[in-house]
């Protein structure tokens, strides 16, 4: 708990934004609060970016949209690697760190020409930046199923669903947070300027400068979402083959073995359980 709490104040919460013992029952699935990510005089600390279905987006056309824009921030924009998370109901949130707080309406530019320039058929609230957010891990109050932070290359396997059904480990979620990495704020500087010239009326369109984005294993990814339900604790069916996610900085062909490798890095013993046919 110790941990998982200091990852998340490293990366995510002002001093001010809630006490330790208010995030531990969160955390716990007591209470479910929505919680700010800004500082007592407004400044933003960090960015949840979220990614919804929307008519027309097949089986995972929000994961595919994440794949896209989180490539496209580490590969452009020359950002860290974002977290990854489910919300516990139908959609997935990027989340991005900043080391230091910046003014509202200069986050709320950055998540508008990022929508712009990546996911131009999407719509962000007007206050995307500021509105409290469901800090994962936690229950969904819609849904009372768990929200997470996961592994980027488990994410394809939850496009029908996007939750778990028993608490994840806090050792694990820790261990998803361990490895991210702040934006410096030369970092976001240069990456905001990037976006404002993209959207500059000479700017070549942002679909030529893209590059073809190739796709991951699905079979990895199935094996790598049957070790989160299996870090769990709760017995999980033989995985069903996702709809392959797109592969590039964020996501990589990986095998059981690769999977398995990754988490013993980050101490964490997978288990492997199944359920017999009834």
């Amino acid at each position: 708990m110790e941990k998982l709490i200091a990852e998340l104040a490293r990366l995510y919460l002002a001093p001010e934004s809630v006490t330790r013992e208010v995030l531990a029952s969160h955390i716990l699935g007591r209470t479910t609060l929505a919680i700010k990510l800004t500082t007592a005089d407004g400044l933003v600390r960090a960015l949840a970016i979220p990614f919804r279905k929307i008519f027309g987006d097949g089986e995972a056309g929000h994961w595919d949209r994440l794949c896209v824009v989180a490539n496209a921030l580490q590969a452009e924009l020359g950002l860290p690697a974002p977290a990854v998370s489910i919300d516990g109901a139908s959609a997935y949130r990027l989340w991005l760190s900043l080391e230091t707080p910046v003014p509202a309406g200069e986050a709320q530019d950055f998540l508008e020409l990022l929508r712009k320039t990546y996911f131009p058929g999407v719509e962000l609230a007007p206050d995307a930046a500021t509105a409290p957010v469901y800090l994962p891990p936690c229950l969904n109050p819609r849904s009372g199923k768990w929200a997470a932070f996961i592994h980027p290359g488990m994410g394809a396997s939850f496009a029908e669903e996007s939750g778990l059904e028993v608490t994840p480990p806090l050792a694990g979620q820790a261990g998803f947070l361990e490895s991210v990495e702040s934006i410096a704020e030369d970092q976001f500087r240069n990456a905001l300027r990037a976006l404002e010239r993209r959207q500059a009326p000479a700017a070549v369109p942002a679909a030529a400068l893209a590059e073809p984005v190739s796709t991951a294993a699905s079979d990895a990814l199935a094996a790598e979402a049957f070790v989160l339900q299996a870090q769990a604790g709760a017995p999980a069916p033989a995985p069903a083959r996702p709809k392959a996610a797109p592969d590039g900085l964020l996501l990589k062909d990986a095998t059981l073995e690769d999977i398995v490798r990754r988490l013993h890095a980050m101490n964490i013993e997978p288990t492997f359980r199944f359920l017999a046919p009834r």
